[in-house]
């Protein structure tokens, strides 16, 4: 008998919350450096039971020249093995290459919804069911376009951005655990 789950459609996290957990002290000069870092200073679980993970690494750095997509490939790459040892996974990968100063705009730059479209065909998700988590109102501006849920988290920008953010409705919480505590509670 099919899982009734996967015939609703997949629930998924869309995450592009950064922020003082997340920065390394040299500006990410290279994306494994970012990456790992990131991983160890990470103050939530990586994949709440039950929903697809999705992971953006600053992918607007190969737009300026500071890496190429063969770079951010093997990070992704590195990615999953150090998910993959802590039992934990991503179901994709996406990114927008563009910067609207170097290459004029898009339609997969945040908030743009392509990227997330394109992962809702491969991945089978219902984009009502998603969550949007980030630091700033580009970041969950996608769930209020496809009808999903977002949370906007006070680290990184996402102080800056909360007071804007609650008088649109958007939850805001104190971090990605918080964030993570949230979306597993929420269903």
């Amino acid at each position: 008998m099919p899982d009734a789950r996967v015939d609703a459609g997949r629930r998924a996290v869309f995450s592009t919350a950064t922020g003082p957990s997340w920065k390394t002290r040299d500006s990410c000069t290279t994306p494994a450096r970012s990456v790992c870092s990131r991983l160890r200073r990470s103050d939530s679980p990586v994949e709440p039971s039950g929903l697809a993970g999705d992971h953006r690494l600053q992918p607007v750095r190969i737009a300026r020249g500071l890496y190429d997509a063969a770079a951010y490939g093997a990070v992704q790459r590195r990615l999953v093995e150090l998910l993959a040892a802590h039992g934990a996974g991503l179901d994709g990968a996406y990114f927008c290459p563009h910067h609207p100063e170097f290459t004029g705009p898009c339609e997969c730059r945040k908030p743009g919804l392509l990227l997330f479209r394109e992962a809702a065909a491969a991945l089978g998700l219902e984009l009502a069911r998603c969550v949007w988590v980030g630091d700033r109102r580009s970041d969950v501006e996608p769930a209020r376009r496809l009808g999903g849920r977002a949370l906007l988290v006070e680290t990184g920008s996402g102080a800056a951005h909360a007071g804007k953010a609650r008088a649109l409705g958007v939850p805001v919480v104190a971090g990605l655990a918080a964030a993570a505590a949230e979306i597993v509670r929420g269903g």
